[in-house]
C-alpha cells in the first residue's frame, strides 16, 4: 500500500510539473519571458527604421498576438500599429543563427542585423557572438534558419 501511495504521489507531481511546462510555453514559439515582453523591451520600429537598438518606454506599449511591444514615441507606436507584421522580428525573436542550428537560443537585443526590411536578433555572451558566425555566411545561415523554423515551431 505504501509503495501504491508513493507512486500515486510521484504520478501527480510528474503531470503537475509537465503542465506548468506547458502552460510556460502556451504563447507559441515567441521568444519571451512570462512577462509576454518582446525583444526585452527594444522598440521594434527603432530597429527596421532607423537601424537602432532603441530601449522603448513602458508607456508607450502596444499589444499584438499576446505580446507587448515597446515604442521611444508615440510615432513609433502608431507606425507598429498600422502594421505591425512588417516589424516583427524573424524567427519569434529568437538567436537567427541558433535557429540555423535547430535551437532557441535568447538574444542580446544589441546584436541585430537588418536585412531587406527583416529584423534578425542574435545571442551574444562571453562564449559566442551569433552575429558574427550568422555573417560568416549570411544567405547559407539564412536558408538553413528558414528550413529549420519550419520544424521547430
Amino acid at each position: 500500500m505504501k509503495n501504491v501511495i508513493i507512486f500515486s504521489v510521484s504520478l501527480f507531481a510528474f503531470f503537475l510539473i509537465a503542465g506548468n511546462v506547458v502552460a510556460q510555453d502556451s504563447y507559441g514559439p515567441i521568444n519571451t519571458d512570462d512577462s509576454h515582453i518582446a525583444l526585452a523591451g527594444y522598440s521594434p520600429v527603432s530597429y527596421i527604421d532607423l537601424d537602432l537598438a532603441q530601449k522603448g518606454s513602458r508607456h508607450l506599449k502596444s499589444e499584438y498576438k499576446g505580446m507587448s511591444y515597446y515604442f521611444t514615441t508615440e510615432e513609433q507606436k502608431a507606425t507598429f500599429d498600422a502594421n505591425p507584421e512588417k516589424y516583427l522580428p524573424q524567427f519569434g525573436g529568437w538567436c537567427a543563427f541558433g535557429v540555423a542550428l535547430g535551437k532557441h537560443f535568447r538574444i542580446d537585443p544589441n546584436k541585430y542585423v537588418v536585412t531587406d526590411g527583416k529584423l534578425y536578433v542574435f545571442l551574444y555572451n562571453i562564449e559566442v557572438d551569433a552575429k558574427q558566425k550568422w555573417m560568416q555566411d549570411p544567405s547559407g545561415s539564412l536558408k538553413k534558419a528558414e528550413k529549420n523554423w519550419k520544424r521547430m515551431h
